[in-house]
């Protein structure tokens, strides 16, 4: 057995300090298995699941090696997705806060080259990244890993999967061979120990699984014909009336057709494919977990590394590649002791390829066994204020949140999630009160000062390049 406790470990007071503000109130499984051997310089290939705690796993680890003093990228995580990039940086962040003058930034493909050249000018400490793109800035020599210590792939299967095995290499051999070298994965195929064994030294290896309660979900499958497919998508939806609903489809096309499907049926829908612009895709994930949207209908390496808190339905709208691709798409509900539902449609040619999911908790049945809801409709609890001013700006969510309640007479309750980039912020405004925040901040002032103001998803987004060299070359 491990000891839970963060003070076992021999971590700063001012760490640990921190963590009990954030309310890391003890450690996850894979943290305490995994944490002892991090902070003892060993290499680790561990086994969690998503959100199983594993960025503080490893996150602490870099920090507690940090030298602040040391203006050098000292750590490295390289990540499958951007989004996930920019989940990990996040925590990093958070983590970090108790810690001055810890510059962290992401670098990621789809976001304008030019400013992540100036802000590695300026040196950073952590970066967190996906490989096709830290590699190009090695090969430009605009990044220098001569001092790295620390070497994190995170995700490391699904890395694979997408085929990212060349870039590793490649960013690998800009690394000093004395690295530490920090594997995470949530399956231990033959392609994963064999990339353990080329880049790790006595790796510790650590699975967590054992450990971790397993999800809460119903699982439902329903026989559907190729006529009745949305319908039965819309009535299971409408039976199970969630908050929110994640839909996957395993093509673009689909998953765009899907949402715009929904969306003309009075569901508050948006899509997130990979034929979305980078600025797009962030607006979108924005919308749909500050909950200005209740629906996203993705596809899997759109929502790949996506940790979407209480999500309370998932649906297979297409029958997922194999089991594994099934167990990861559910699994983003039923978290942390709450109970979510899963649903998978198939048609009758696919009856028999759903044999092998039938076992004596899932429940198979036809699709006229849903009931018709007449004139369902799911509207999003908030929509979504867009602030022309941010971290660069020296705004902080509580000037936010006074403006709104101050002048604007708007009670708390009413404002939820508020998200700071460089240049932007984001608002989670309840739909009810939505214009009258609008037009308050549209005319009033946020400390002193006027900044443009709208609301996204219903004015034209500016210009998609000026937004990523703001809004991810965060200092």
């Amino acid at each position: 057995m491990f000891d839970p406790s963060f003070s076992s470990l021999p971590l700063s007071k001012t760490m640990l300090h921190n963590l009990k503000e954030l309310g890391y109130k003890s450690m996850t499984a894979v943290q305490a298995q995994s944490l002892p051997h991090v902070l003892n310089n060993c290499d680790v290939i561990a086994q969690a699941k998503t959100g199983s705690g594993k960025t503080a796993a490893f996150g602490i680890g870099l920090l507690h090696k940090l030298n602040v003093k040391k203006f050098r990228v000292q750590s490295l995580v390289l990540c499958p997705t951007r989004e996930l990039a920019d989940q990990v940086a996040k925590e990093v962040r958070r983590l970090a806060r108790a810690t001055h003058n810890v510059k962290i930034l992401t670098i990621c493909g789809g976001v304008a080259f030019g400013p992540q050249y100036g802000s590695l000018l300026h040196g950073a400490h952590i970066i967190v990244g996906t490989p096709g793109r830290v590699l190009k800035h090695l090969n430009k020599g605009y990044l220098s890993l001569k001092d790295l210590e620390i070497l994190v792939l995170d995700e490391a299967d699904r890395m694979l999967d997408m085929g990212f095995i060349d870039e590793i290499d490649q960013v690998i051999d800009h690394t000093p061979k004395d690295r530490q070298t920090l594997l995470f994965s949530a399956t231990y195929p033959d392609r994963i120990l064999d990339l353990s064994s080329s880049i790790q030294r006595d790796a510790v290896n650590i699975s967590a699984l054992s450990y971790e309660p397993a999800n809460k979900i119903a699982e439902f499958f329903y026989q559907i014909t190729d006529d009745d497919k949305i319908d039965c998508l819309i009535n299971a939806i409408a039976h199970h009336n969630p908050q929110n609903a994640l839909v996957f489809c395993n093509t673009k096309i689909e998953a765009q057709n899907v949402a715009d499907y929904l969306t003309d049926s009075s569901i508050d829908a948006l899509a997130l494919h990979g034929d979305l612009e980078q600025y797009q895709r962030v607006d979108v994930l924005l919308r749909f977990m500050n909950r200005s949207c209740s629906v996203l209908v993705a596809t899997d390496v759109a929502a790949r590394g996506i940790d979407i808190k209480d999500l309370e339905l998932v649906v297979n709208y297409d029958i997922p590649q194999n089991q594994q691709t099934y167990t990861h798409r559910i699994g983003r509900t039923g978290r942390a002791g709450k109970e979510g539902v899963a649903i998978t449609l198939y048609s009758e040619n696919n009856a028999r390829l759903m044999e092998q999911y039938r076992n004596e908790t899932r429940i198979f049945d036809e699709s006229t066994s849903l009931p018709t809801i007449d004139n369902f409709t799911l509207t999003a609890p908030n929509s979504t204020l867009v602030i022309e001013g941010g971290k660069k700006d020296k705004m902080r969510p509580g000037d936010i949140l006074g403006a709104l309640t101050g002048e604007a007479g708007i009670a708390g309750k009413y404002v939820g999630k508020i998200e700071l980039y460089d240049r932007q912020s984001y608002v989670a405004i309840d739909r009810s009160i939505i214009d009258k925040a609008y037009a308050h901040l549209k005319k009033g002032k946020i400390k002193g000062r006027r900044f443009p103001t709208w609301i996204l998803g219903k004015q034209k987004s500016v210009d998609a390049t000026n937004i990523w060299g703001t809004r991810y070359s965060e200092d």
